[in-house]
């Protein structure tokens, strides 16, 4: 796992298809391919997850639960206590079962 790079865009538009790749985030890879990204965005007091994804031939092999574990480690690192997602949209499965808790329209996990 590491942060986009500007040499990664051609790689994130074929895993994303018609999607933008994110400005900022960290990218998954696998056996040199990438296969996950989470676009992310610093806040005062917060690191804002604006979306995840990996792709489909890997999801429910817990992909998603290492990059968010990754997100986790960036938040404490960059002194957020939080970790927020405004628009969960069909992932709110997800994200319940990696630690955040629902607050009305977004999810909020806490960072230890």
């Amino acid at each position: 796992m590491r942060p986009i790079e500007a040499a990664d865009h051609a790689a994130l538009g074929r895993l994303l298809g018609a999607s933008t790749p994110p400005a900022w985030g960290l990218l998954g890879k696998l056996l040199g391919d990438v296969v996950a990204v989470v676009a992310l965005e610093i806040t005062d007091d917060a690191l804002r997850v604006g979306d995840i994804f990996v792709a489909r031939e890997l999801r429910k092999k817990r992909i998603g639960r290492v990059m968010m574990r990754e997100v986790e480690q960036l938040a404490a690192k960059l002194d957020r206590r939080r970790i927020v997602v405004d628009d969960a949209g069909d992932a709110q499965e997800f994200f319940r079962r990696v630690g955040f808790e629902n607050e009305g329209e977004r999810w909020v996990r806490v960072v230890a």
